[in-house]
């Protein structure tokens, strides 16, 4: 709960909750970096899976979006650096970075797991489709918050500029122009993911409607286990 005033910095919150929400927001890559380390090393010992498992990769490079994204917030909860950060699109940058990167991609995962077990399928119609959402998903996401990286540190810099006698060296406006560029990326990346989400509907309407059910296994008795 004491994290929240980090987004409240340099505003007309008190001083001192802005400074109990910076501690908090360290404090807080502890337990998350904790919980990324963990589901990481799961698969220690077991690397090569992801060659051949494109379900294991969504999961996988969901958690390693969510140790950039936990590591980026508490940074830019830290006074000196929200000042350049703060109202720009490197805020909009780090956001998506989690609701993308993490939790997107563990759904993604989670559901090309849980669909053909939830409609007694043996697999998911194309694994190939799988691979492909992978890709377009992960070149989506990548472009779309280092657009936003690059655009929003460009932008506090430009707002922090002054001339020698202190007046503002760049107007608002000239700010908006200069991040255009960034923003046709921006909306290349999004565009991709679309795209990716896409695949997946069809991956999964085509499973579900589209492949024959199998027949419930039924474990077979070793001989010699069963006595009257």
């Amino acid at each position: 709960m004491w994290a929240g005033p980090h987004h409240l910095h340099y505003t007309a919150l008190p001083d001192w909750v802005q400074s109990i929400g910076m501690l908090f927001s360290l404090i807080l890559l502890a337990p998350s970096w904790g919980g990324m380390i963990n589901g990481i090393m799961t698969l220690s010992g077991a690397w090569h899976q992801l060659r051949t498992d494109p379900i294991l990769r969504f999961l996988i490079v969901s958690l390693s979006f969510y140790g950039m994204s936990t590591f980026e917030g508490p940074m830019m909860a830290i006074k000196t650096v929200n000042a350049l950060s703060h109202y720009t699109d490197w805020t909009v940058g780090h956001v998506h970075s989690g609701a993308l990167g993490w939790v997107a991609f563990i759904s993604f995962g989670s559901i090309y797991y849980l669909i053909p077990r939830l409609f007694n399928r043996a697999e998911m119609y194309s694994k190939k489709l799988i691979e492909i959402h992978f890709w377009v998903a992960t070149i989506g996401v990548v472009l779309y918050i280092a657009s936003m990286w690059i655009a929003g540190v460009m932008q506090g810099l430009m707002w922090r500029a002054v001339n020698a006698d202190g007046t503002l060296t760049y107007s608002f406006v000239e700010t908006v122009k200069a991040t255009y560029p960034y923003y046709v990326i921006r909306l290349t990346g999004g565009l991709l993911f679309l795209t990716g989400m896409l695949v997946m509907a069809f991956n999964v309407a085509k499973t579900v409607i589209g492949s024959t059910p199998q027949p419930a296994r039924i474990p077979a008795l070793k001989a010699g286990s069963a006595h009257a």
